[in-house]
């Protein structure tokens, strides 16, 4: 393995686009970390070499995937959890390339945590959770009891990262033997769905109970991202504006079924004002903060 590694180091140290270049090793035949193949050369790169490409490769032996990504897209991944093995990849790969000390400072920002990247992975897992918690209630009205356990179980892991990042952990790494020791009622609950004697109904009524008080108690903290926005102008603003935001944007997160949910819980306020296209046949809906309550 080392002479791959110095290989590839030899061959990016002098790219003057390459800013960072990491190497993980697959030490286990079944682990899919990096899909099946022996190594990954992890390639962060600006100007013309900035662009997202996959490539495998065969050296001594080995069998080696090199992703190559430019730092936008790197930081979009790390938000919105769209390659949740990025974590992993920049926590234990070693570092072979760093110019100006890019990649130690993206790991030292994962290992940090900042409410920043918090906020932003906590609401993208909220959202997640509340449309897969709502399609398992209306799987089990229409008597699709296989989907509603299927969804139901998402929903749970969506709610087991919530916990996790709340208490300041990255949900990549070891989602249940974390949750085990931090939230052993949701392990509990997870247990219960997935080896419990009783009817498979059941199981999935009984964690439908824990969702639905879930969905009430994490609402408002799960949000907090989307409430800074809303309340960062005295204007109601837009669905498209706020799916364009900054901050959203990279996140990858349909605003709709979250916007609508925290409507009905007053937490928000929906506004419908004259189109900006002049269609006096429809108004416009808009968003912002109900100052009303505290």
């Amino acid at each position: 393995m080392e002479h791959i590694k110095a290989h590839f180091a030899d061959s990016y140290r002098d790219e003057p686009d390459v800013v960072g270049l990491a190497v993980i090793e697959n030490l286990y035949p079944y682990n899919p970390l990096i899909d099946g193949l022996d190594s990954l050369v992890l390639v962060i790169a600006e100007g013309e070499k900035a662009r997202n490409e996959m490539e495998h490769v065969q050296l001594s032996g080995q069998r080696v995937m090199i992703r190559t990504i430019d730092s936008i897209s790197l930081n979009e991944w790390l938000a919105g959890g769209e390659n949740r093995n990025i974590i992993e990849w920049l926590v234990r790969g070693e570092i072979l390339v760093d110019r100006d000390g890019y990649l130690s400072s993206v790991r030292e920002r994962l290992l940090q945590f900042p409410e920043t990247m918090r906020e932003q992975k906590q609401f993208t897992e909220f959202a997640g959770f509340l449309r897969t918690y709502l399609q398992a209630k209306q799987d089990l009205l229409d008597g699709n009891l296989l989907d509603a356990y299927s969804h139901v179980l998402t929903a749970l892991h969506h709610w087991a990262h919530i916990v996790l990042i709340e208490e300041g952990r990255h949900p990549e790494l070891t989602v249940w033997k974390q949750l085990k020791r931090v939230h052993p009622g949701i392990y509990k609950l997870y247990e219960e769905l997935t080896v419990s004697p009783e009817t498979l109904e059941q199981r999935v009524q009984l964690v439908m109970l824990g969702c639905e008080f879930s969905v009430m108690s994490k609402m408002k903290t799960s949000c907090a991202l989307l409430f800074k926005i809303l309340g960062s102008r005295e204007e109601p603003w837009s669905i498209a504006e706020l799916q364009s935001h900054s901050s959203i944007n990279v996140l990858h997160v349909d605003l709709s079924l979250v916007l609508q949910k925290l409507v009905k819980r007053e937490y928000i306020r929906e506004v419908a004002v004259m189109h900006e296209l002049g269609d006096i046949g429809a108004l416009e809906l808009r968003y912002m903060m109900n100052n009303t309550l505290s």
